[in-house]
């Protein structure tokens, strides 16, 4: 199973004492995903179902989406695509990803208090 080598491979790398965060996608939530995981010893991190709100970088991930798109010339390959996004990464400001590592307890907070819902901007 390829998923089982790839937990072993996991835990080799960052060692024994760590909890794994998944995001509850349906295809983490598998019989045998989760066969896997308790084989390995692997503690899941109670995670809501579709929270990107609770994942900040998912927003640097947009922010840094529409620079690489609002481009002079967009990327056409994938080289072109690891420069564009290496130098937009570079260009977003420090500011902007401390803000947002910053917000985590409203974030935390807010989700809280809608049980779980989408947390409004």
């Amino acid at each position: 199973m390829k998923f089982y080598s790839s937990c072993s491979y996991f835990r080799g790398a960052v060692g024994d004492k760590f909890v794994f965060m998944d995001g509850n996608a349906t295809c983490h939530r598998t019989l045998a995903v989760q066969d896997c995981l308790d084989r390995e010893g692997i503690q899941r991190l109670v995670w809501p179902v579709r929270s990107p709100d609770l994942n900040p970088i998912e927003n640097a991930w947009d922010a840094l989406g529409r620079q690489v798109a609002g481009r002079n010339y967009p990327p056409t390959n994938k080289n072109t695509l690891i420069r564009a996004l290496t130098e937009e990464w570079d260009k977003l400001p420090q500011q902007l990803l401390d803000n947002l590592v910053q917000s985590m307890v409203r974030r935390v907070v807010c989700c809280i208090t809608l049980h779980g819902g989408h947390i409004p901007y």
